[in-house]
């Protein structure tokens, strides 16, 4: 009972934040916030809707088979922010733009312009409905089927708390509200950890030495050139994932353009980037944190690495407060990714799709039909049931952002026009031919592509284009 009443004083906390935030509420303040964001409070909100209820779960995890290399990974991310943050940026804000994949229009034409935002829409709604059904899944295991709740009803009512918030202040709403999750999730991450450290008798001091005398802290690989934790490997996919899923995608863009300034801008991109070496820290420290209770207490680690985290906290190993601040954790990260996930997608619908960006009617007829469809491909993915298929349809969503890369690469480091009527055609093509080769690859040789294979993509794109450039 507790954890529910805990669920709805944190969604009326939402309701309050947006209903001081939609006053003159309008088209522009929906898309844009009318740049008027201030930067510390959009890179604060930005954790938040960076770190999503799977990855909340998952990386503590990660050093039963990783250890803490994901940190190298993590470093790349801070380069990527600044690539993001130097080139990127400037570009669409001195064009002014609302959607970044207006950009594709002004340097190609308009099939570049639309197919870039389908390849969004397409990679949007997929992913952030998995991601969204994997939290769903949680919250309904470990705290609603006691209560009997079907799943479509736990979905339905997640989804419309989220268009509840965002239906009217869009971005401008998200920017507050993502503070407030951004602040849960961490507080609840902090208080998990002291809880841990009591269980295991440890003062901070006592902590630090544990963990990093523990095998499992082992950061760094260099050696084995094999390994998918090389750390030139994680280090330079760190940098292409930020540059692709956050400076090639309007959901991760929106909020940054909304900031009044480029250097403001700039400002809130660098400071988040930064931020997300010590978050994930924090999530790889209470996971050997958790292995370590579990050998006290003899209790069997899980057999499936994302289990670690949910068998001692949503599992009430913890104590039922520790229960409650997973439950606030979980619902935070995913709350604060979904609702900008639903608003851009919204976005560029409106002003990619439809090219109305001046249609109220239409803005929140779309909002309410993404929310619909978000809720369609969650239960579709409940009635499958496959893991597999979800594995799949993430591998999906990488090959679809490879074309994006190549696209804005090809446009900001190519002057030479391409023909237009060509782009959907390479765009389309490149993910094919990568499937090829990964399937080639792994019969012949035994060699499985990890995150080189979205370079790959984009570096086939731009290499088509470049061919099929207008020379006159």
């Amino acid at each position: 009972m507790i954890i529910i009443a805990t669920l709805i004083v944190y969604f009326i906390c939402l309701l309050c934040i947006a209903h001081l935030t939609v006053k003159h509420s309008s088209n522009a303040s929906f898309f844009t916030a009318k740049h008027s964001s201030p930067w510390y409070m959009v890179a604060f909100g930005m954790i938040g809707a960076s770190v999503s209820g799977v990855t909340f779960v998952s990386v503590p995890g990660m050093v039963l088979t990783q250890q803490m290399t994901y940190l190298q990974t993590c470093m790349g991310f801070i380069l990527g922010y600044f690539v993001v943050a130097y080139i990127l940026l400037p570009i669409y804000k001195k064009a002014g733009l609302t959607s970044i994949y207006t950009f594709l229009q002004n340097r190609f034409g308009n099939r570049s312009y639309t197919t870039g935002a389908c390849f969004f829409l397409l990679s949007k709604i997929t992913g952030a409905s998995i991601k969204f059904y994997v939290v769903c899944l949680i919250l309904q295991r470990f705290v609603l089927d006691t209560w009997h709740v079907p799943f479509v009803v736990t979905v339905t009512v997640l989804v419309l708390c989220i268009w509840l918030y965002t239906r009217r202040g869009g971005i401008r709403t998200l920017v507050w509200t993502d503070s407030f999750q951004t602040l849960c999730m961490i507080a609840s991450l902090v208080v998990i950890m002291l809880k841990a450290m009591s269980l295991l008798h440890m003062d901070a001091y006592q902590t630090v030495q544990a963990i990093s005398s523990n095998p499992l802290s082992k950061i760094f690989e260099f050696n084995d050139w094999h390994s998918t934790q090389n750390f030139f490997k994680q280090f330079i996919s760190g940098i292409f994932i930020v540059i692709v899923m956050t400076g090639l995608d309007q959901d991760m863009m929106q909020k940054n353009l909304t900031c009044k300034t480029l250097k403001d801008a700039q400002k809130d991109m660098c400071s988040y980037g930064f931020a997300f070496l010590p978050i994930n820290f924090l999530l790889l420290a209470l996971g050997i944190l958790l292995v370590m209770l579990s050998t006290k207490s003899g209790i069997a680690l899980p057999a499936n690495s994302d289990e670690l985290m949910l068998k001692f906290t949503a599992g009430g190993l913890m104590g039922p407060t520790v229960t409650v601040l997973f439950t606030i954790g979980i619902v935070a990260a995913c709350f604060s990714s979904a609702d900008s996930a639903l608003t851009s997608l919204t976005t560029c619908y409106c002003i990619d799709i439809r090219r109305q960006p001046d249609n109220e009617r239409l803005r929140k007829c779309t909002h309410f039909v993404m929310c619909i469809i978000f809720i369609l491909f969650i239960l579709l993915f409940n009635a499958i049931n496959n893991d597999n298929l979800i594995n799949a349809v993430y591998t999906l969503v990488s090959y679809t952002y490879g074309p994006l890369l190549g696209l804005f690469g090809y446009g900001i480091l190519c002057r030479k026009p391409v023909d237009d009527k060509l782009v959907p055609y390479i765009a389309v093509a490149s993910p094919l031919i990568c499937w090829l080769l990964q399937f080639f690859a792994e019969k012949e040789f035994q060699y499985k592509f990890g995150y080189e294979l979205l370079m790959l993509n984009g570096m086939i794109t731009a290499t088509a284009l470049w061919l099929t450039r207008k020379l006159n």
